[in-house]
């Protein structure tokens, strides 16, 4: 009986290139959702306030999010 030591490589391989590229379009979002911020408040100077109420909440919710994910996967 032979087993293949080769398989769990190869799925660790894909796993890392799946994480590289998730973390590079999450890089592209997250600059495309930034700059729509800042053309906004350049062009509506009005909704500089909400929109900065918006990204501290963004943010709060974003690091609630980290540490529930650490929690779990601990």
């Amino acid at each position: 009986m032979t087993t293949d030591t080769d398989g769990t490589a190869r799925r660790d391989r894909e796993d890392h290139k799946l994480r590289v590229v998730l973390l590079l379009l999450t890089i592209v979002v997250g600059l495309l959702i930034t700059g729509a911020a800042i053309y906004v408040a350049r062009m509506h100077p009005a909704l500089v306030e909400p929109l900065g109420v918006g990204a501290a909440v963004v943010s709060a919710l974003a690091g609630v999010a980290g540490v529930i994910g650490r929690a779990l996967r601990r």
